[in-house]
């Protein structure tokens, strides 16, 4: 008999199993790709890797010009595969036994219960409020009574969309001790990043990624700001050249043309302000505020609407039963015509379901 870890075979698991769909709006992913002189560069780049090599002059080329675009030195600066794992490492560093306990808001990225049980930590969750706004004061008061060892918040938030201001991040730093983790996988959309109170709270930390503004999802790249300390103990948790070459030349590209992309962030804000005021119009409808990709909607009868966009071939983010989350569908912003057709599907339904 096989005798696993112990807790591994209740763990859940995130499911990314797809279905072929015509139009898919269901992974927070960008529809519209890289600009094509970006792509132009990057294959050319490409064509001249050193594939017998290990990446270490890469992996040291991405970490000075992060480092270098935010006034930072690349010791400050860690890679990851996407910044989800970023965040599974900062979990396990921060975890370890049930006396460490991470908080974090509720609902909000479904892996950090994951993370924190893979850590043997504590999760424990703050739940927001029934309009998915945070109580900030609650938040720091359950960090402090906990004495935890870490506190995350995801800001814009997955699946919500909604958003602290950076006052309302400050005042979370200023009043807890703990390491404090801002996951801002979506801020290129909301356009306030909290990385210039690094340098006035040194036990913060900043995850970015190039998978959502950047159309890299296939490439698995996000990357860590933090004080040199926490970065040369989160990196004794990873395996030596964790990260692939085509990756790391590919983000190299992205991040020293990035402002190729602002069109498209532009585009898909627009896109996302036009497709709230038309979700608004449908009867039963309600749409939260969101300054991300997607949009995040509340309808009486969602399962059976999911239904119907799976029998068109849409791919939406459905909910089911998820506590918080009942009836609810997070739909991402994709191109104009596939925003247009989403909406025709959904538009019909509705209206043909008094």
């Amino acid at each position: 008999m096989l005798n696993y870890r112990d807790g591994l075979a209740s763990m859940p698991m995130y499911d990314t199993r797809e279905l072929d769909w015509r139009i898919k709006v269901n992974a927070n992913e960008s529809n519209v790709g890289q600009p094509p002189l970006v792509e132009e560069r990057i294959m050319s780049r490409l064509s001249r890797v050193a594939f017998a090599r290990y990446p270490d002059e890469e992996y040291h080329l991405l970490c000075e010009q992060i480092g270098e675009a935010y006034g930072y030195h690349p010791e400050n600066i860690i890679i990851g595969n996407g910044s989800s794992e970023i965040i599974e490492k900062v979990f396990y560093a921060f975890g370890g036994d049930k006396d460490h306990k991470i908080v974090y808001p509720m609902p909000s990225f479904s892996m950090y219960g994951i993370y924190a049980a893979s850590a043997d930590a504590e999760g424990v969750a703050v739940s927001l409020r029934d309009d998915f706004t945070l109580d900030v004061d609650a938040f720091i008061q359950t960090v402090n009574q906990n004495e935890a060892s870490l506190a995350v918040i995801c800001n814009p938030n997955n699946p919500t969309g909604q958003v602290l201001t950076i006052e309302e991040i400050e005042h979370i730093a200023e009043n807890i001790s703990c390491a404090f983790l801002i996951d801002e996988a979506y801020v290129e959309f909301y356009g306030n990043t909290s990385i210039p109170l690094l340098e006035k709270y040194p036990h913060m930390m900043i995850a970015r990624t190039f998978s959502k503004a950047y159309a890299l999802a296939s490439c698995r790249v996000g990357y860590m700001l933090a004080h040199s300390d926490v970065i040369a103990m989160l990196e004794k948790t990873y395996m030596p050249y964790h990260m692939n070459v085509l990756s790391l030349v590919t983000a190299d590209t992205v991040f020293q043309m990035r402002t190729e992309f602002e069109p498209q962030i532009q585009m898909i804000c627009a896109e996302r302000e036009r497709m709230r005021e038309d979700y608004e119009r449908l009867a039963g409808v309600t749409v939260y505020p969101s300054r991300a990709n997607f949009i995040l909607l509340h309808y009486p009868n969602a399962e059976a609407l999911n239904e119907e966009f799976i029998k068109c071939g849409i791919g939406v983010r459905s909910f089911g039963k998820i506590s918080r989350l009942e009836n609810m569908l997070r739909i991402s912003i994709g191109r104009p015509d596939e925003n247009d057709a989403v909406y025709r599907v959904m538009k019909s339904f509705v209206e043909g379901n008094p």
